[in-house]
C-alpha cells in the first residue's frame, strides 16, 4: 500500500476512533499507517498509547516477523471494531450490545497491569502516589493499551454522538463534541473545504449555464407600434 509522507490523522476527537482512522485517504491516496511491525509502533508512539521506552525495547529485542504478525491483529482487531462502530453509530448503546464485543472482553482479560506506589519529589501535594504500570511479557502486549481505548469508547462515549464524515469518499469516523453537535466532517481543512470547493464550483457553472439578463446590455427592442411620430 502507498506510503506518501503525510504524518497520521488524530481528528477524531476519542482515541479510538483515531485508530480506526489509521487507514484512509487524506490525499486521495489510502494510507494504511499500521501497515507493518514497524508501522505500528510508530503510530503508537504518535497516538501516546505506549511509553517511547517500550517501543524502543521492542524494536531491539522483537524480530521483524513478531511485530510484523502483531500489525496484521491490530488490521483485523480495527477493521472488527469498525464493523461494531458502523452499525452502532448515531444511537444509544442498548445493553443486549455486550454480546457483539466479546471478542474485545477475552482481548482486555489478557492485559497484565498492576498499580505501584511512585515519590514525587516536590514540595507541594502528597509526597506519594498510585501510577499505573504493565508488564510487557510479548509483542501481542502493545495491542492491550488499544483494547482499552476501544473499551473506553463503548463506556464513556455517547454513541449518539459517533458520526462518520460526510465527504463521499471519506470512510473517517470521529465523535461529535461540538455545541449543538452540528460536525459534519472529519476535518474542515481535508473534506470540509473540499465540499466549500465543489459547492463554489457548483454555483459558478449554474451561473454559466443560467446567465442574468442584464438589461443595460441587452435592452428588450421598443415596440414600434409605442413610438411616437
Amino acid at each position: 500500500m502507498n506510503r506518501p509522507s503525510v504524518p497520521a490523522l488524530f481528528i477524531a476527537d476519542a482515541p479510538a476512533l483515531d485508530f480506526l482512522n489509521s487507514i484512509a485517504a487524506p490525499v486521495d491516496i489510502e494510507i494504511d499507517w499500521i501497515d507493518s511491525g514497524e508501522a505500528l509502533l510508530t503510530w503508537l508512539g504518535q497516538a501516546s498509547l505506549v511509553p517511547e521506552p517500550v517501543l524502543e525495547s521492542f524494536r531491539k529485542r522483537a524480530s521483524p516477523g513478531e511485530l510484523d504478525a502483531v500489525a496484521e491483529q491490530a488490521r483485523s482487531l480495527r477493521e472488527w471494531f469498525r464493523e461494531f462502530v458502523t452499525r452502532h453509530k448515531g444511537k444509544p448503546l442498548t445493553p443486549e450490545a455486550l454480546a457483539d464485543i466479546e471478542p474485545l472482553r477475552r482481548l482486555l482479560e489478557r492485559d497484565d497491569t498492576y498499580a505501584e506506589i511512585v515519590a514525587h519529589d516536590h514540595g507541594e501535594g502528597p509526597v506519594f502516589a498510585l501510577e499505573p504500570r504493565r508488564r510487557w511479557r510479548s509483542p501481542e502486549s502493545l495491542l492491550l493499551p488499544v483494547a482499552q481505548t476501544l473499551a473506553r469508547l463503548i463506556c464513556d462515549e455517547d454513541f449518539s454522538h459517533v458520526r462518520a464524515c460526510e465527504g463521499p469518499q471519506c470512510t473517517m469516523l470521529f465523535a461529535d463534541h461540538t455545541h449543538g453537535h452540528s460536525r459534519r466532517w472529519c476535518s474542515m481543512a481535508l473534506c470540509g473545504n473540499r465540499a466549500k470547493v465543489a459547492a463554489h464550483r457548483k454555483r459558478q457553472k449554474e451561473t454559466s449555464q443560467n446567465p442574468v439578463c442584464d438589461p443595460l446590455q441587452n435592452p428588450s427592442p421598443v415596440n414600434a407600434t409605442t413610438r411616437g411620430p
